[in-house]
């Protein structure tokens, strides 16, 4: 039932990523999340004990499993590590080619020595008092670990430097990390309480298996998908700032290209409203060069300079700028 659970929220995930980053140019979070999908699937028991039994019936589809997870997490580590611009050679190790490749390596070669018996869907219940299943584990888990306490890293350090609702993507990860390695350490404890015989131990912390794992991928999935739904949020409000900023300077560009013809009087598509960036600046720049040009007279007053001033900062990013931007009417875009 979690993995059906788990496996249905990563194919959301896939889904939404594919809708809302499909002009991206990075796609590792998309390829962590289809990787991922597949290993999870992989889990499911129906599927399990139908892909299995074509391999050998050996659970061989455990290793296969496990190893598109370890796949996953590293793309998703690689696509987390290329959000910011903090990259540290600590981080860029964990989550570099080697790393995983080793592994990889590591838990084919336990797996070798796992006698593994039928196909089994309870394969770490069944096998875990075999010390090579306990390493087998313990390796896999590890590397989920080192991965998901680099993601929590990352993502802790974007919430301290982002504002408003960029804090939320940053926050989701967070959360989802934080379980994500409690997950992992708690899974490490089980496989060594198991292959040592304190089966007590196992039993007490076994019920925390299914929460964690469920609010790991709630909030992991969650925190991936908002990502570019926020993105698109705060292009879209850009956007409308920028026309607002570009009807407020309008009165005042006019007077400053009737003062000095510039661009616009001798190319008109240079004003091409279907780019609000391009037009608000061409703009600005009219504006400024009427009042630097010393073979003409124009004077704006102290509130049009603030204005100018704000439309500049919201130009280069500052968008501060937009909260103290002076009261106009709605302007909606046009065919909007």
């Amino acid at each position: 039932m979690i993995q059906t659970l788990v496996a249905t929220l990563m194919w959301a995930l896939v889904a939404s990523l594919l809708i809302f980053r499909r002009k991206r140019t990075d796609r590792s979070i998309t390829h962590a999340a289809f990787t991922i999908a597949i290993g999870m699937t992989l889990n499911v028991d129906a599927i399990y004990t139908v892909v299995d039994p074509l391999l050998g019936g050996t659970n061989i589809a455990t290793l296969i499993a496990d190893a598109l997870l370890m796949i996953g997490l590293f793309f998703l580590g690689r696509g987390v590590l290329k959000t910011g611009e903090y990259r540290p050679r600590l981080v860029r190790a964990t989550v570099s080619a080697p790393v995983l490749l080793v592994a990889l390596l590591a838990i084919t070669a336990a797996f070798l020595f796992i006698d593994r018996d039928t196909t089994t869907t309870r394969f770490m219940s069944d096998l875990g008092a075999q010390p090579a299943a306990a390493v087998y584990s313990i390796i896999n888990f590890s590397y989920g670990a080192l991965v998901i306490a680099t993601m929590l890293v990352l993502a802790a350090r974007q919430y301290r430097h982002s504002t408003g609702i960029q804090r939320l993507p940053a926050a989701l990860l967070s959360l989802g990390s934080t379980f994500g390695v409690a997950l992992c350490l708690a899974v490490i404890v089980l496989d060594i309480a198991h292959a040592t015989g304190h089966l007590n131990l196992m039993h007490a912390i076994q019920p925390a298996y299914d929460p964690l794992s469920v609010l790991t991928f709630v909030f992991l999935c969650a925190g991936f998908a908002v990502q570019p739904a926020v993105r698109r949020a705060q292009h879209h409000a850009r956007r409308r700032h920028t026309i607002s900023f570009a009807a407020q300077l309008e009165p005042l560009w006019h007077r400053a290209t009737l003062a000095r013809p510039g661009l616009s009087h001798a190319d008109p598509l240079a004003t091409n409203s279907e780019d609000p960036e391009g037009h608000l600046h061409r703009m600005i720049v009219e504006i400024r060069d009427a009042m630097i040009d010393p073979r003409i007279t124009f004077n704006i007053s102290t509130a049009d300079r603030g204005l100018l001033e704000r439309a500049e900062s919201h130009l280069v990013g500052d968008d501060t700028a937009v909260a103290t931007t002076l009261p106009v009417p709605n302007v909606e875009e046009r065919g909007s």
